[in-house]
């Protein structure tokens, strides 16, 4: 006899471990189903995990951590093999930037989800009115069934293992597409998931852009994309004729507040680490600076002091990141080309070069508000110094533009501090800081507006990528028949009291 909660692998899908176990990474299920190249195989696949999802639900913690561990000892495994891919497809990448930016939060993300996913998964007791009392309410967390993730080429690793961490923890089984633009980390990753999972819980697309766009239009119970604004338009469309429900993690222009009398220096160190991680190449990046016009001269000097003791010879630091492809290089060697040389300001001796995709960072003083480099996300190591005059102004200028996947604002005045969290709407907002909100599990990560939809990580997470079902309890001893017709005195009594 089994409980009825548990689930029962099939024959393809890992076997439960105990937690303290390696977990078993032979499985003898057709490689072929784990890696998909082809939109027919990746339809009949999607059909194939829909069956199990509703077939074989997963109602148990074990079989969930025991996915979590497979995820755990996949990573630790490797490492350095995966770092290095990433390495290739930029030309040239920090491992140091990849241990930091994408193994480390992967595995405080899993090691997060395993402390509390059992807990999340039970069902919850919630209030109920004294009207309907000795009834009780409960919210029953189940798996929504199978989850696609689009994942995006600046951080391939993190931004595929993040919502495998949710979706995993919650139950569900998972197709992954990944980004063309980085296809040696593709096909690395995808081989590599095909030897710690089973086809029946993960499977990896490979391909160029319309194999992406038939991924979009699969019927997945839920769509997690992260990318750019315009493709996630037509992800949500693609995903609309199935009512998929989508999760968009988007871009946008995350905005800097330097408040007067802000520690300009701790403002520097704090916005250049931010702008030069990844070479700029992050969603959350800051993207332009709102700081008084006297501390212009300051900040750029400080900047290239920061920039001399933290990237010495920067054309041949190991530690800093090169442009994605000749394509992104292009496009961010435009805007500054399109810009009067007065109005750019050198950080270092090196020129960007074509040949390795180089960028070193420069600061942009005063770009025209309607340039390429103010309406579009840079996504690269340019950083706009924008004036103000009165923290209103500030505000209105970012209020005037889409909202913002993250703010950023710095200083020690609690007011003028205050004035800027309740008059502004951003995806997150960081306090003399930068970017290290996406890394806390206890907070939900996501967007607003024009910077995306619906949030995840951690608890948020695993909720997103649940059906949180309402379930209602009735007691055998109730007084509800005096609602049934005839509606005689009673009723009437009871109405009376109910809507007065």
């Amino acid at each position: 006899m089994t409980d009825s909660n548990q689930n029962t692998p099939s024959q393809n899908e890992p076997t439960p471990t105990n937690q303290t176990q390696k977990p078993n990474h032979a499985h003898n299920a057709d490689e072929s189903l784990s890696i998909i190249k082809t939109v027919a195989d990746m339809q009949a696949q999607f059909a194939r995990l829909q069956k199990l999802s509703r077939t074989q639900p997963i109602n148990d913690w074990t079989t969930r951590e025991n996915q979590l561990d497979n995820l755990e000892v996949m990573l630790s495994d490797n490492q350095a093999l995966l770092a290095k891919a990433i390495s290739a497809d930029f030309g040239y990448r920090s491992e140091s930037e990849t241990q930091f930016a994408e193994l480390f939060p992967s595995f405080t993300g899993i090691s997060h989800a395993k402390k509390n996913g059992k807990k999340w998964m039970k069902p919850q007791r919630v209030s109920i009115s004294a009207l309907y009392m000795p009834a009780h309410n409960e919210i029953q967390p189940q798996p929504l069934g199978v989850v696609g993730i689009m994942v995006p080429w600046n951080y391939p690793l993190f931004l595929a293992v993040g919502p495998m961490i949710d979706a995993l923890v919650a139950g569900n089984r998972i197709m992954i597409k990944m980004s063309e633009a980085a296809p040696q980390f593709a096909q690395t990753f995808a081989e590599t998931i095909s030897r710690y999972f089973s086809p029946d819980m993960v499977s990896v697309v490979i391909g160029e852009v319309e194999i992406a766009e038939a991924f979009s239009k699969l019927p997945f119970d839920h769509l997690l994309y992260t990318g750019s604004t315009a493709v996630g338009k037509k992800v949500m469309a693609a995903a609309a004729p199935n009512l998929t429900p989508v999760t968009l993690e988007l871009g946008g222009k995350s905005p800097v507040i330097v408040l007067e009398g802000a520690n300009l220096e701790n403002a520097v160190n704090r916005v250049m680490m931010g702008k030069t991680l990844n070479a700029g190449q992050t969603c959350i990046a800051p993207d332009y600076v709102l700081v008084q016009r006297q501390y212009h001269e300051e900040f750029t000097r400080l900047a290239k002091e920061w920039m001399e003791k933290h990237y010495p010879n920067i054309s041949d630091n190991p530690d800093y990141s090169h442009i994605i492809n000749g394509e992104q290089f292009k496009r961010v060697k435009g805007y500054l080309d399109d810009l009067e040389d007065d109005h750019v300001h050198q950080l270092t001796d090196a020129d960007a070069d074509h040949d390795s995709r180089l960028m070193p960072p420069v600061i942009v003083k005063e770009p025209a508000p309607d340039s390429e480099l103010m309406q579009n996300e840079i996504f690269a190591p340019i950083l706009p110094l924008m004036h103000y005059d009165t923290l209103d102004d500030a505000i209105d200028f970012i209020n005037e533009r889409p909202r913002p996947l993250a703010l950023y604002v710095f200083g020690d005045n609690s007011s003028e501090i205050d004035q800027v969290r309740n008059n502004t709407v951003s995806g997150g907002l960081c306090i003399n800081e930068v970017i290290m909100h996406v890394a806390q599990h206890d907070l939900p990560f996501g967007g607003v507006g024009h910077s995306g939809t619906g949030a995840y990580h951690g608890k948020a997470g695993f909720e997103r990528l649940s059906h949180m079902k309402p379930v209602f309890i009735q007691s055998k001893l109730n007084g509800l028949n005096i609602l049934l017709p005839p509606y005689g005195g009673v009723f009437k009594k009871a109405m009376a009291l109910f809507l007065k």
